[in-house]
């Protein structure tokens, strides 16, 4: 599975599947803002680099959970 499908599949499909796609899936305004931001770009760095990635931050329901200091 290339990255972008990766993607798509835990985010909108996911999303689909559950009959959630109006609240979930997509960052658009109305929507749950459940996400997380790397300190990488997943779909271009490459495929050696992915393990050493680092979570900066995780937003879950528009708040801030954890962000690197």
């Amino acid at each position: 599975m290339a990255r972008g499908q990766a993607l798509r599949s835990y985010t909108l499909d996911a999303a689909y599947g559950a009959f959630e796609e109006k609240k979930k899936g997509s960052i658009k305004p109305g929507k749950l803002a459940d996400f997380v931001v790397f300190s990488k770009d997943l779909m271009t760095i490459p495929d050696s680099e992915i393990l050493s990635t680092e979570v900066v931050l995780t937003i879950l329901g528009g708040k801030v959970l954890y962000e690197k200091k």
